[in-house]
């Protein structure tokens, strides 16, 4: 298994960026396919971006294209989410999740691992 922690949340402008980290611990970092999902209060939990194993391979929400970057570094068993041009409609508790397939995906079901999130808040 893996343990997720997330870092790096708080209060920023519109406009602004933040830097998210996830750090892991447990089972070989490299072993596992990484994704931000965000949950809105009132809202259901959502897709936001993922990366494969190796970091060859992302994907994002439509909502985030341009905007937000995932990255990781399996030396250091982190993942980041770098937002940038953050927008008040981006405001969220932002998950790290990890799965043991080979290409990243945005279902949230197929997911087992999840951290405990991070408040992002972005006001206007």
């Amino acid at each position: 298994q893996v343990q997720l922690v997330e870092s790096g949340g708080g209060l920023v402008q519109a406009g602004g960026s933040l830097r998210l980290s996830c750090a892991a611990s447990g089972r070989t970092f490299s072993s596992y396919t990484m994704g931000w999902f965000r949950q809105a209060p009132g809202k259901e939990r959502e897709f936001v971006t993922a990366i494969s194993r190796s970091g060859g391979s992302t994907i994002y929400a439509d909502s985030v294209k341009g905007r937000f970057n995932i990255s990781r570094d399996n030396a250091k068993s982190t993942v980041y989410l770098q937002m940038n041009n953050l927008k008040p409609e981006d405001t969220a508790v932002y998950y790290c999740a990890a799965n043991t397939w080979v290409l990243p995906a945005p279902s949230i079901y197929l997911y087992p691992y999840w951290g405990q999130g991070t408040q992002v808040t972005v006001s206007s």
